[in-house]
């Protein structure tokens, strides 16, 4: 397995995941099928059998989005914040309140590009240790690896033809 299909999560301190994995296309690409409603119903599903049913995206800073999922048996969960930086096509920083945790934490999305190819990192910065260890055990390394993978099968198809 070659670098851009590995997903690397590490906890640089006691309150951050970050997740990084490159992308074997250019930023402004990984940008669009990070932002653009109908390209994140295709690939930010986590584990097989999720779909999305609620994709409103926050485009502008202090504008709110909500994700909203459900399996085929009926379990539903959500996430929603409010963006608080976005700079196309290079950052996005936004609060996150995942339904069924107390707190908040905070999202920054950074995507740098060399020689064609986007890394994307993902921080999350949790209000504690205890809220990050939490979330580290169910399982989001897996989801995020599952939709990184849908991600890039997306890039490599019908997001990168469409725009050539």
């Amino acid at each position: 397995m070659n670098s851009a299909e590995t997903l690397k999560v590490t906890t640089p301190t006691d309150r951050e995941v970050v997740m990084t994995r490159v992308f074997d296309a250019p930023r402004h690409l990984v940008f669009e099928a990070y932002t653009n409603p109908e390209h994140l119903k295709r690939w930010l599903l986590g584990p097989p059998g999720w779909e999305m049913v609620v994709c409103q995206v926050a485009r502008k800073v202090g504008e709110r989005y909500r994700y909203e999922w459900r399996n085929a048996k009926g379990t539903q969960f959500g996430i929603g914040g409010v963006c608080r930086e976005f700079t196309p096509p290079e950052r996005i920083v936004s609060s996150e309140f995942m339904d069924g945790y107390p707190s908040e934490s905070q999202t920054t999305v950074v995507l740098t590009e060399q020689d064609g190819k986007t890394t994307l990192t993902l921080t999350i910065l949790y209000e504690s240790r205890e809220v990050r260890d939490t979330a580290l055990k169910t399982g989001m390394e897996h989801g995020v690896k599952a939709s990184y993978d849908r991600l890039a099968a997306l890039l490599g198809s019908g997001l990168a033809s469409a725009h050539a």
